[in-house]
């Protein structure tokens, strides 16, 4: 990957939509290339998808999940994702193993997610942070 296709992804991170003739006006170089530097790096798994990102007025949080040392973090990441209302499932380093973001039609919504995470063998711990704003980069 080169600064090009940086400069590409930057643009299709703040509006995934952008046409690919405004990305080459303003990375300088002509749409076919856009166009083909796009291919390659969904191709090449770089970018895993588009998608779209919303202000529904819901609540937004984040439920961290701490499993078990034995146990197989990426299947149960792998089932969070699959709840209704989660928007992405991260394993990360740190206290805990798992984040799982979330965007719910209220607090109760919330809290019935947090009791299914607690209610999984292999989850030891939760913790919860409500996402008072948030500004894309």
């Amino acid at each position: 990957m080169d600064e090009l296709d940086r400069e590409i992804l930057s643009i299709l991170r703040k509006d995934a939509r952008t046409p690919y003739t405004e990305i080459a006006d303003d990375v300088g170089t002509s749409e076919g290339t856009v166009r083909n530097r796009v291919e390659r790096l969904v191709e090449d798994g770089v970018i895993e998808r588009f998608t779209v990102a919303t202000r529904t007025g819901n609540v937004k949080s984040m439920i961290e999940v701490g499993v078990d040392v034995d146990v197989d973090t990426a299947a149960v990441t792998d089932r969070i994702a699959e709840w209704p209302s989660v928007d992405f499932v991260w394993q990360v380093s740190g206290e805990e193993d798992i984040v799982v973001v979330v965007d719910a039609t209220d607090t109760g919504e919330v809290n019935d997610l947090i009791t299914r995470a607690r209610e999984l063998d292999e989850v030891v711990s939760t913790k919860t942070r409500l996402i008072l704003d948030e500004r894309v980069g």
